[in-house]
């Protein structure tokens, strides 16, 4: 068996057996890396002289008994919106195009820390906005089951890299979908956890309300690991939160002992709504047929009208371009980042750097976030859609007082080809249609491979969870896991 087609989990057990070492493990990730990337495009930087010095300082300390933990000696990417201490930073924007942070995000420092090889940086769209990783300053990723197909958004380097055997996890972040998106897309399984969850200090603001940063991993296992490891109080974040308080100690953080294949009396809710018009016929097929296998196993499976479905874009792009325009205000080519070469006096030095240093999707969201913020429409439309966004989570509530998960697909379609999406935005946003609730309302969502469409393309299951419910997610995913058995895994 090659090293490649071990999960992250095998990999580590088998570092701690000796029978594979840190640094081959290391290498056999760089080789794939040389023969794939001059096609996919996963990667913004890549660590190799840094990877193998801290495989070989990894090494010593695992045979040394200080690092037993489950992930010691594995290589992992980080998205490139999180701050790695002197490791370029980019977000696949020109206007962070030689931006090295002094400081690293909470949750890579945890993976540091566990005994991960931070191994680079990974692709995405410009400070997370899109759904293709085709907004990329540095060039698009190409989706590795078929090169003329796009790996998804935001985070599709991230899943493309898991995917191509380019690294054995990865982090991403999801503002509305970027995580179980590119999951679904890329035959990868992915989650989102509750906000508050994983500390999104030295994350890049898009939407602050909305972010949250999440694994994207081979299987369910490796994201219950991971989780464990990302997942932990942060008092440098405001909306960090304590799970092991009172608001969330029947929760916790031990995500592994979520690993049982049983579903025996769990009840499952699929919402009409999300099986109309505009969803492929293919995924709704595969989707259903999964939730036929979980209630082979036991699980009560019930249709239900969930409602609001159709107010939840409006609500989201309004609220996320409002929060993007707020965040995206301090990149002004003064303390760090681009700055314009030629310019006449202060204003125009700003007025230039960014028009110069921002792409279109991105300047298209920050003229629509100021809009719904300026003076006699922030009632109209930001309030309003602020309101909207109580009535999803209220509807939620209603949801899960009947239901332990709720089981739909991720996205409409499987991955459309490269360029199809970037000529018509209001197509893009509409593919977003059943991830991004789950960030309005705060909820956590997994997203794993159900099926192969006729164009050879995998299709997406996802679950949602009630706040602090990511064990009931993990226990869903890994029994139908098991009911499904191994995915085809694509690397080549």
């Amino acid at each position: 068996m090659s090293i490649l087609s071990l999960s992250a989990v095998e990999l580590a057990a088998k570092i701690k057996a000796k029978e594979i070492s840190v640094l081959e493990a290391t290498q056999a990730v760089f080789e794939q890396i040389e023969k794939r990337e001059g096609v996919l495009h996963c990667y913004v930087t890549l660590d190799k002289e840094g990877a193998l010095a801290t495989a070989e300082k990894v090494q010593k300390q695992i045979d040394a008994g200080e690092l037993t933990g489950p992930l010691a000696g594995v290589p992992v990417a980080i998205k490139d919106n999180m701050c790695t201490k002197g490791l370029l930073t980019t977000c696949s924007s020109k206007i962070l195009g030689n931006f090295i942070p002094t400081y690293t995000a909470k949750a890579v420092e945890n993976l540091e820390k566990a005994g991960a090889i931070i191994i680079g940086k990974t692709n995405m769209d410009e400070f997370a906005m899109g759904s293709t990783t085709e907004t990329s300053a540095f060039g698009v990723t190409k989706n590795p089951w078929k090169e003329e197909h796009v790996p998804g958004g935001s985070s599709g380097g991230s899943a493309a890299a898991v995917a191509a055997g380019e690294c054995f996890l990865a982090l991403g972040s999801d503002t509305g979908g970027s995580i179980r998106q590119p999951a679904s897309f890329c035959g990868v399984v992915g989650m989102k956890p509750t906000y508050g969850t994983v500390s999104r200090y030295g994350l890049i603001a898009y939407g602050s309300s909305l972010d949250q940063i999440g694994p994207l991993t081979k299987d369910v296992t490796d994201c219950a690991t991971i989780m464990e490891i990302i997942a932990s109080y942060d008092g440098k974040d405001s909306t960090s939160v304590d799970r092991e308080s009172e608001l969330a100690k029947k929760a916790g953080n031990k995500f592994t002992d979520a690993l049982v294949n049983d579903v025996k009396g769990m009840r499952i809710g699929i919402p009409r709504d999300y099986f109309g018009e505009g969803l492929d016929e293919e995924v709704k097929t595969s989707v259903l047929a999964a939730a036929e296998e979980l209630k082979k196993k036991g699980a009560i499976v019930e249709e239900f009208d969930l409602s609001l479905v159709d107010y939840a874009i409006p609500a989201y792009y309004t609220i996320a371009s409002a929060e993007a325009s707020s965040n995206l205000e301090r990149f002004d080519g003064i303390k760090y980042g681009y700055r314009t070469k030629e310019f006449d006096g202060l204003h125009n030095m700003y007025k230039k750097t960014r028009s110069e240093g921002f792409g279109p999707e991105v300047k298209r969201r920050i003229m629509l976030g100021s809009f719904v913020l300026s003076s006699g429409y922030y009632d109209a439309y930001y309030l309003k859609a602020l309101r909207v966004k109580a009535l999803i989570k209220k509807a939620f509530d209603e949801a899960f007082a009947k239901y332990d998960v709720i089981l739909g697909p991720a996205a409409p379609t499987t991955a459309p080809k490269l360029g199809e999406s970037l000529v018509d935005p209001i197509q893009m946003y509409l593919g977003d249609i059943y991830t991004i609730s789950v960030n309005l309302a705060g909820l956590p969502g997994i997203c794993l491979p159900c099926g192969i469409d006729s164009k050879g393309l995998p299709i997406g299951l996802q679950l949602i969870g009630d706040c602090f419910e990511e064990k009931k997610l993990i226990q869903t995913a890994y029994a139908y896991e098991q009911a499904r058995g191994k995915f085809q895994t694509i690397v080549k």
